[in-house]
């Protein structure tokens, strides 16, 4: 993709305020309207320009986790993970440790028992760790479903349901939204007594 220094400054207009309007792009780069919004356009079409909305967590209150490991089916773990309503982000990334995942939660144990019952319980996960973020120096945006489909299975694949899992019996995670065995506030109302095993959905 090549720019030139007019899409330069749209850029950083738009990276300084998401809000800004084309007028204003426009009276600062001595161009029309119309000019503006067709390269608006071509960078968005490009990808030199995206805009995403969503939550941030550590502004929220909630706790965000980077999770590094080795693994040798980095692509299969991060396809597994992807469903997870707890998930924010993944990478693969050169090196030993080839995995890069980013997690939140309003429950630090809810994040260490994804860690332990997704990810060390995996063979072809090896030597990973756990970190929670304190702060950021940019806003971070997480585009969240506050209130997840319900499914008849986890997302993740895993065949237990939370009833069964020992630390959601041990009230050490909050469940998964998306099965609708939740106990948390920040992703919906928990609808668990609907869900106990055996029942009919609803």
């Amino acid at each position: 993709m090549k720019l030139d220094d007019k899409d330069r400054i749209i850029i950083t207009m738009y990276a300084e305020d998401p809000d800004i309007s084309q007028e204003k792009i426009a009276a600062r780069l001595n161009m029309t309207q119309p000019s503006v919004a067709a390269r608006v356009a071509a960078l968005r079409k490009e990808g030199g320009l995206e805009k995403q909305l969503g939550v941030n967590p550590i502004k929220m209150g909630m706790y965000l986790a980077k999770v590094e490991a080795s693994c040798t089916a980095p692509r299969d773990v991060l396809k597994k993970m992807r469903g997870c309503p707890y998930f924010a982000h993944g990478f693969t990334a050169s090196g030993r440790r080839n995995l890069f995942m980013l997690f939140f939660s309003e429950s630090i144990t809810t994040l260490e028992s994804i860690v332990d019952c997704h990810l060390r319980s995996d063979p072809s996960v090896s030597e990973v760790d756990l970190d929670l973020l304190i702060t950021s120096e940019k806003d971070f945006v997480i585009p969240i479903r506050m209130k997840p489909d319900l499914c008849d299975g986890a997302p993740c694949g895993i065949e237990h349901s939370c009833y069964e899992c020992s630390s959601f019996k041990e009230e050490k995670c909050l469940g998964c939204p998306a099965t609708g065995q939740y106990r948390g506030n920040v992703l919906g109302r928990a609808v668990a007594s609907a869900r106990e095993p055996g029942s009919a959905r609803q």
